[in-house]
């Protein structure tokens, strides 16, 4: 059993191109651009930005949301250059498939699933809060959830689940078309938030700006989970603020920065993706950082860190109705709505793209790879993403694990940094459209810095990513093992060096097939 052997770049290529199982090229650079702000502005602004604040960074979550994105464009870069040498869908796994080996491939493929698994069930459970906070704001008392049988049902999550599943069943072009529109309206809404949260500005707030460390106020077996991994191993106390503070913001709103990985999974789906993906990526981050630095000024500059650790769930309309401007809180509210809903979409897309990858492989049920020959999407994958999301945020308590987004993302982006360094190794004739500057330099302190924002996740965290790994371990050796198409080309390719018999209905292998197989 060699866990570590690889999947060369042709053949992913190849894969790509297997009849009915082929996406459309349809995307240009504004498409990405606007993918990339569509899943972040949103998860960031309207959801994490003031609980960072409130309990971590204080006035210097500024300096949290700026390591983030430090952090992301590192990261971002190795992504950029994989995906001009590897420009088909799956994204880390792809990438991760072709350098380091099929076990760890299928670690961050199951990473990536339960990242765009919880988000989209995430954000869908607060779509559905934030839906009943306009109709209150506009007179109407709808509940946000009705029960059933003693089982609280948030109804707005399978209303936005089911909407985006149709349109993207129907073509990723017109589901961006859509996208694009409700981006662009909550651009206005952010800029909207800028200008008059900035009228509010009291620089006194921003005093101190990294506020002194302090201890939590308890030392028991809860308060331990909810502390740091970090400080859990150095031994030091549950504490709040100080540096530890801002980077176990930075670690928080990281989240905010997830949408960049994302976008990489449409690299089958882009025109040109050589030129496309880079532009797009970077296009879209630069947007993203600049709005999201703005806002965290307003924000800690409207009304002091204190204040907003005092409400029980901190956000930009605590803010604004602090300072008494109700009317803002009710644009904020509808920004709030529009901005979660292409959140929503794009990690829906996300998540069956990365499913179609693994599932092409044979490291899940090939027939969840089938696509539509008439729209060249996986319409029976996206429908069954599309149940499974809006029935685990309609049914079930998810924001519980809402950190488990960052600690997927942030492990895949780990191996993606170092697989750079690999792939040009393993094919120094590759010659990709965009290439990470400064060497090997970039990419290891891109692998550092996601590595020790891992550690500033909290201690429940870790336990629970734990089980994840523990849970896909099993049904990698249970299922995805056996039913490798590489397993099934290396066994086929071993037989025929070997002179034995080739079965019926296997291609046939050769020397060079087992070489190009095992290369690890």
């Amino acid at each position: 059993m060699n866990l570590l052997r690889t999947k060369s770049i042709e053949q992913s290529i190849a894969d790509a191109d297997e009849p009915g199982r082929k996406l459309k090229r349809s995307l240009s650079t504004w498409d990405l651009m606007i993918m990339g702000v569509a899943v972040a502005v949103g998860a960031g602004i309207f959801s994490v930005g003031a609980k960072a604040a409130a309990n971590f960074s204080g006035p210097a979550v500024t300096l949290s949301f700026a390591i983030a994105a430090v952090t992301c464009a590192l990261a971002i870069m190795c992504y950029a250059e994989f995906a001009t040498a590897i420009p088909v869908a799956g994204s880390a796994y792809v990438f991760t498939y072709a350098t380091m080996g099929e076990l760890l491939a299928w670690i961050i493929g199951w990473n990536l699933i339960l990242e765009l698994f919880t988000a989209a069930a995430v954000i869908a459970k607060y779509w559905g809060i934030y839906l009943s906070k306009v109709f209150a704001l506009m007179g109407a008392d709808i509940p946000p959830a009705i029960s059933l049988g003693g089982v609280d049902l948030y109804w707005g999550a399978f209303l936005i689940v089911a909407v985006f599943t149709v349109l993207l069943v129907l073509g990723t072009k017109l589901s961006a078309r859509v996208g694009n529109v409700f981006t662009l309206i909550k651009i206005g809404v952010v800029l909207f938030v800028i200008v008059v949260g900035f009228t509010y500005v009291k620089f006194e707030n921003y005093t101190p700006f990294i506020p002194a460390a302090e201890p939590t106020g308890g030392a028991g077996a809860a308060d331990v989970l909810k502390q740091s991994f970090f400080g859990f191993l150095t031994g030091a106390a549950p504490a709040q603020y100080g540096t530890l503070g801002i980077f176990a913001g930075a670690a928080l709103v990281f989240f905010a920065f997830i949408g960049f990985d994302v976008v990489a999974t449409s690299a089958e789906e882009v025109k040109n993706p050589q030129k496309t993906l880079p532009r797009g990526i970077f296009g879209g981050l630069a947007v993203v950082t600049l709005l999201y630095i703005l806002v965290s000024l307003a924000l800690t500059g409207m009304v002091s860190y204190t204040q907003l650790a005092e409400a029980k769930s901190p956000t930009l309309t605590t803010a604004f109705e602090a300072v008494g401007d109700t009317s803002a809180a009710k644009v904020i509210a509808f920004g709030s709505l529009v901005g979660l809903t292409t959140v929503i979409m794009v990690l829906l897309m996300g998540l069956s793209r990365v499913v179609l990858a693994m599932s092409r492989d044979g490291l899940l049920p090939r027939a969840l790879s089938k696509t539509s020959d008439k729209r060249s999407t996986p319409v029976r994958l996206q429908i069954i993403c599309g149940a499974a999301v809006a029935l685990v945020a309609g049914l079930t308590n998810v924001d519980l694990l809402e950190e488990m987004i960052n600690i997927g993302t942030l492990s895949a982006f780990v191996v993606v940094s170092l697989g750079i360094l690999v792939l040009r190794k393993k094919r120094p004739d590759l010659k990709p459209a965009f290439r990470v500057p400064f060497g090997k330099v970039l990419p290891v302190v891109s692998a550092v810095l996601c590595l020790y924002l891992m550690t500033n996740l909290a201690v429940e965290t870790w336990i629970f990513f734990a089980i994840w790994l523990a849970i896909g371990l099993a049904i990698y050796f249970a299922y995805g093992q056996r039913h490798s198409r590489l397993n099934e080309r290396f066994a086929t390719a071993n037989t025929a060096v070997n002179g034995g018999p080739v079965e019926a209905g296997t291609p046939s292998g050769s020397a060079d097939d087992e070489d190009e197989l095992t290369r690890a």
